[in-house]
């Protein structure tokens, strides 16, 4: 870290917090302060939803993602375009009518009062948990490859987020999305032209294409159904539009950057625009990752990305082999890099010879033979390390090969996307602990002002939580790969809710409420067994699963209970 890369970090963090406390402080009731006063226009909307799910994780393991396996990691998405044509259709329309300051607040009118509690502790559960990975993640990264101290991260990222959340609501977290979104943006677009500029001179963008698939890293396509393949086009059609919908539909965090459309019209067209734009920025972030992977093709990269645990295997007895498994990886990069020349001479000549192709395939298999043998040595030294490497490559490539200047602009980016998505998250739990927590059980009438108030110190609340969670981190394993997970294992039950809700009106509250409560714990141990110990399912399934077994149980439930509640109908909405 240079001068000018601090000039440029620093500059960028100072004034999105200054722009976001300037242009939204003083908010005067409820209404602004959650929900922008409803001024919010589509595009906004969208860049507002986009940045929201742009969490720092995105752009450091998903490059990393994509150097280890290539770009099959965009499968995830596949079904994130349908579910924003069925929350446009059914869900926003609704909200929208009710006037609801929290898509809990729906889940009363058209259940009762239990059920409605239910999903919002849930949802603060799952989203307080989710904030604290939010700050922590991008944090420990940091900390690792820069040697700064693990606290004061998370304590900076959390501060800047509470300093601009707190004053301006809703308002503050859309507009500086804006910014954040074009510092992210142009900060990726930079690093891709940076990679091929680094590239050798006689390779052309195409002929690297050729390198990375003859490197199987270009297989987009899986129509496997193997349950225990991770990512298939089947596990993202239906896994990923049931956790989209999900996350989209139902998570307040994203509902409340809709709701603050000015119109159900604006709020469609803003996830409209995340439904056609988000599938394609994910295969650019991906394609940045292939991209590394070729340039470390011709460049040195190191057996293991993680300088934490490198310095742990150095310092220990199995050093020698680390260092024999470092010297053959050596052999095998200058291998690679010299067929590789010879595979691109031969295809600028037209000529694509399948010999060396096939090298390059046993070269790559060898290769990744010799990384987990490394990771099976850190394993040795320490059972309880993180050996997933994946979050440190491309952050290891900025550091290390781009110019002063743009790193500072790319450790902007990262910090932009975890303040980007922690904010919407505190902003999102402190709306809905004030809603449909603490005004539901107020027992006398308080003015605007008092619930304006309120959810300023619950948004202060829940940063302090997700700042001490983060602190905390290190007591946990595999903490970074939970992102996603813990999403599935609770979305899926409340998905389900919201199903019935919509359009099972045979279901009554008191059918959903166990239905929905059954179903979580049924989930949770479905997670531990199948998911975690025997590894024979993939999360994604996990949101399957739990919409439907609510929606299931509920049918069930209401046939055996005769449940008579009062049942709203959604056609007098």
């Amino acid at each position: 870290m240079q001068l000018y890369d601090w000039i440029i970090l620093s500059a960028t963090l100072i004034f999105i917090v200054a722009y976001g406390v300037i242009k939204t402080k003083g908010s005067k009731n409820v209404e602004e302060y959650i929900l922008g006063s409803n001024q919010t226009p589509w595009w906004t909307v969208g860049l507002s939803v986009m940045a929201t799910q742009a969490s720092a994780i995105t752009f450091l393991s998903t490059p990393g993602q994509a150097f280890h396996d290539g770009m099959g990691f965009v499968q995830f998405y596949f079904g994130l375009p349908l579910a924003m044509v069925v929350i446009c259709i059914t869900f926003i329309p609704i909200f929208h009518k009710l006037k609801v300051f929290t898509a809990y607040e729906f889940l009363e009118q058209r259940f009762d009062v239990k059920t409605r509690t239910l999903t919002s502790v849930i949802f603060l559960i799952q989203r307080g948990l989710g904030t604290g990975l939010t700050i922590y993640a991008p944090a420990i990264i940091l900390s690792s490859l820069l040697g700064w101290n693990l606290n004061l991260m998370n304590l900076v990222i959390g501060v800047l987020v509470i300093i601009y959340t707190v004053s301006g609501g809703t308002k503050a977290v859309n507009v500086t999305h804006k910014q954040q979104m074009f510092v992210i943006m142009t900060g990726m677009a930079f690093a891709f032209y940076m990679i091929l500029e680094y590239l050798p001179e006689d390779l052309s963008f195409t002929n690297a294409l050729h390198i990375a698939g003859a490197n199987d890293k270009l297989d987009i396509l899986n129509f496997s159904f193997d349950p225990e393949e991770r990512y298939t086009v089947w596990s993202g059609i239906a896994g990923g539009f049931f956790l989209m919908l999900a996350y989209f539909g139902t998570d307040q965090s994203q509902v409340q950057r809709y709701l603050s459309g000015k119109s159900i019209r604006e709020s469609q067209m803003g996830l409209i625009m995340n439904g056609l734009l988000k599938v394609p920025m994910q295969f650019f972030i991906l394609l940045i990752g292939v991209m590394v992977f070729v340039f470390f093709q011709f460049h040195s990269a190191p057996l293991h990305f993680n300088p934490n645990n490198t310095a742990i295997i150095n310092s220990s007895q199995y050093k020698g082999d680390y260092q024999r498994l470092e010297g053959q990886l050596k052999d095998v990069a200058a291998e690679k890099e010299e067929i590789s020349l010879l595979y691109v001479h031969q295809l600028n000549q037209d000529y694509d010879n399948k010999e060396l192709h096939n090298k390059l395939v046993a070269l790559n298999s060898r290769e990744k033979d010799l990384r987990d043998q490394a990771k099976d040595l850190i394993k040795k030294v320490d059972k309880n390390a993180e050996t997933n490497d994946k979050d440190y490559v491309f952050l290891y490539f900025i550091l290390n090969f781009l110019p002063h200047g743009l790193v500072g602009l790319l450790l902007a980016v990262i910090f932009s996307a975890a303040m980007s998505s922690s904010a919407s998250g505190l902003n999102a739990l402190a709306s809905t602990t004030t809603i449909d927590i603490y005004k539901r059980y107020a027992k006398t009438e308080k003015p605007e002002k008092h619930f304006v108030d309120m959810t300023k110190l619950f948004t202060l609340m829940w940063g302090v939580i997700a700042i001490l969670f983060a602190c905390f981190g290190t007591l946990f394993e595999n903490l970074i790969q939970l992102v996603n997970i813990i999403g599935s294992i609770f979305y899926g039950t409340v998905l389900g809710v919201f199903l019935v809700a919509f359009y099972i009106k045979y279901i009554g509250a008191k059918a959903m409420f166990w239905s929905a409560l059954i179903t979580q714990c049924i989930v949770i141990a479905i997670y531990k067994v199948f998911v975690y110990d025997l590894e024979i399912l993939s999360y994604l399934w996990l949101n399957v699963i739990g919409a439907t077994l609510t929606i299931v149980l509920g049918l069930l439930l209401q046939r055996f209970m005769g449940d008579k509640d009062k049942q709203q109908e959604l056609a007098a909405v």
